[in-house]
């Protein structure tokens, strides 16, 4: 898979119900993942809020999105972010080194509980990253 670059939005308990409005908008296939996917380590009152979801469409489109993990601010208006993900991994960390430095880092670029290695930073322009590397490819 090539690297991909996409809007990811947040949402504070609505993201499922906003993805199908997408998917009935654009078409394309939805995948939804849930806090309470993952057992024993979702959140306290947060197993049915999406952690990841992800809709391709025939056009080329990718739209992601999430709602808010405990603890992260919701406000309209900064919640979004861009997304860069792929295989790749020279290349994506690569990409992560440019954009965070003299930025500010709120998840360092490491493996997480879904296997894949991620990290969210703001650029020193303000702009909201996200890298993930798959590793199961």
């Amino acid at each position: 898979m090539a690297s991909r670059l996409n809007p990811y939005i947040s949402f504070s308990g609505e993201a499922k119900q906003a993805m199908d409005f997408y998917k009935g908008v654009f078409g394309g296939n939805l995948s939804v993942h849930t806090y309470g996917d993952f057992g024993s380590e979702a959140p306290p009152g947060y197993s049915d809020k999406v952690m990841h979801s992800m809709l391709e469409t025939e056009k080329g489109f990718t739209l992601m999105c999430a709602d808010n993990p405990p603890g992260m601010e919701y406000k309209p208006g900064n919640n979004y972010a861009v997304s860069l993900s792929g295989e790749d991994a020279g290349e994506l960390r690569g990409y992560w080194e440019k954009l965070s430095d003299g930025g500010n880092v709120q998840v360092p670029l490491e493996k997480q509980m879904w296997g894949d290695v991620f990290g969210m930073c703001t650029d020193k322009f303000g702009v909201a990253w996200m890298v993930n590397i798959n590793e199961q490819g």
